[in-house]
């Protein structure tokens, strides 16, 4: 399988070459040059495997340059119940005949990032071997909350790798801000940013692509790669949680093999929903993608119009991992459904960055109809539905899984569709546990409390338990405490990396 640029050119590269540099020279995303179908006999085979045997299924169609015991050494390594708290891995959960849960929180940090970033340093480490790399390969993040977290506990004391997160400062919970600034490890380093994701996003982006910057980084044996889901090597584990629910949903009768699902993903950057899609080109028999938004709406109006405009107010929001008004893998979907035409992608990509909007015409509008439904949430009305599902279901969710769901809910009131259906549950409920608590208790009974007494409070009167990943947080030294405006980015690297000396 080889790997080519949403933005063109010649260039023709392999899995471990497209993992290693994470993003193209020409600044476009790497994308397979295929996506080979799967029959229905290969779909329900998933039924009997486990979640690991089902990733070498699916990974070993894209990463064909990996040998098997590689490829092993890596499924097996990072799924495993030292890990991961459950034994499925991405475990489904019940609410109702029609509406399911898939929960992608139970690894280290208690987030959906950690299916994929358990997986990449291993991956990272193969790739820079298969192809001869001798340079120090440096980690270069943008994060708005759980990326950052999971990429540093996955490349913590890599060998080879040097790992840069730069987060918005008063864009993360106090959680997520306590787990990345606590983080251990010798070859990692954690930047606050005085600006919102986007801001953190562009000028990651733009460090990536600085001529400069990467000929001074050779001169020192290192070079640049990606742990955000830009990066082939972070996305395409993704794709193998929509088989393995898609197969767990016919193993619990809750469907026959070759019915037709719904999934409603909780959506800010794209990547996750984009796997759902490259499942549904693969064969996975998907009816619609529901793409669910919080008040930063941008998809929203995008796939309902046909029209990205990022220029908006960008409003801080209980969900902040949505938090975001420039979604970088929608590029790769655009690729795909305007016929690989790198030309368009290119120009609406250079309009997105010069007038902030583009329009994508009625054709490639028709088809994302054909495939996608999306919808938006409201902060209230996010409160409200984690508060409803407790009391209907007595099961506790994140705000992020509320949107989705909040969204499902008028998605089935406006197209009476009822097929069965999974939510994409992307954070466990205590890693936003302030919000949580005022939608299940109230504002007046947790006035004062701070996030790490909540989490006791969430577990007392839920029955829930406090992840392994989070139990004792307030009690771990906080070791990153830089903060740096999003114009000094590029010197933070610098310093960091010791370029200057």
């Amino acid at each position: 399988m080889q790997y080519e640029s949403t933005r063109g050119g010649k260039e023709r590269i392999s899995a471990a070459e497209a993992i290693k540099k994470g993003i193209a020279a020409n600044g476009g995303l790497y994308v397979p040059e295929r996506f080979d179908k799967l029959t229905s006999s290969e779909i329900e085979a998933f039924t009997t495997m486990t979640y690991q045997e089902r990733a070498m299924n699916i990974l070993s169609r894209f990463l064909d340059d990996f040998t098997r015991d590689e490829l092993r050494e890596c499924v097996y390594s990072a799924y495993s119940t030292e890990k991961f708290t459950h034994s499925d891995i991405t475990p489904l959960a019940t609410l109702n005949d029609s509406l399911n849960i898939l929960e992608l929180w139970h690894g280290p940090t208690c987030a959906f990032k950690d299916v994929a970033l358990q997986i990449l340093p291993h991956f990272m480490v193969k790739s820079v071997q298969k192809t001869g790399e001798n340079s120090e390969i440096v980690i270069l993040v943008a994060t708005s909350g759980d990326t950052g977290k999971a990429a540093l506990e996955g490349f913590r004391d890599v060998d080879g790798t040097r790992i840069i997160v730069f987060y918005p400062e008063d864009g993360v919970s106090e959680i997520q801000k306590r787990q990345m600034s606590t983080q251990e490890g010798a070859n990692v380093e954690v930047f606050g940013v005085e600006g919102n994701f986007d801001d953190t996003q562009t000028g990651v982006k733009t460090i990536f692509t600085d001529a400069a910057m990467i000929e001074t980084m050779a001169g020192k044996g290192m070079k640049f790669s990606s742990a955000n889901s830009i990066n082939w090597g972070r996305l395409v584990p993704q794709i193998v949680y929509y088989f393995s629910a898609y197969a767990d949903m016919v193993k619990l009768d809750r469907i026959q093999s070759g019915d037709s699902i719904n999934f409603v993903v909780p959506t800010g950057n794209f990547g996750n929903i984009l796997a759902g899609y490259y499942a549904k080109l693969m064969g996975l028999p998907i009816n619609k993608l529901i793409c669910a938004s919080n008040d930063n709406n941008v998809l929203t109006d995008f796939i309902r119009t046909g029209i990205y405009d990022k220029r908006r107010d960008f409003i801080k929001t209980i969900s902040p991992s949505m938090d975001i008004l420039i979604s970088s893998n929608l590029e790769r979907l655009l690729y795909e459904m305007s016929g690989k035409d790198s030309e368009k992608v290119s120009k609406w990509m250079k309009e997105l960055s010069e007038n902030g909007c583009y329009d994508v015409g009625k054709k490639l509008l028709d088809n994302l109809h054909k495939a996608f439904w999306a919808g938006w949430s409201s902060q209230e009305e996010t409160l409200k539905t984690i508060e409803c599902v407790y009391e209907e279901y007595n099961y506790v969710c994140d705000t992020h899984t509320a949107v989705a769901i909040d969204v499902y809910d008028k998605y089935v009131i406006t197209t009476g569709d009822l097929t069965p259906s999974v939510i994409i549950s992307t954070a466990s409920p205590f890693k936003f546990n302030s919000s949580v608590a005022q939608a299940l208790f109230g504002k007046k009974e947790i006035s004062g409390m701070n996030e790490f007494e909540l989490l006791k409070l969430l577990s007392g009167r839920t029955g829930w338990p406090v992840p392994k990943g989070l139990a004792g947080i307030d009690q771990r030294e906080v070791r990153h405490k830089k903060v740096c405006h999003r114009d000094q980015m590029k010197k933070a690297v610098i310093d960091a990396l010791g370029l200057d000396k």
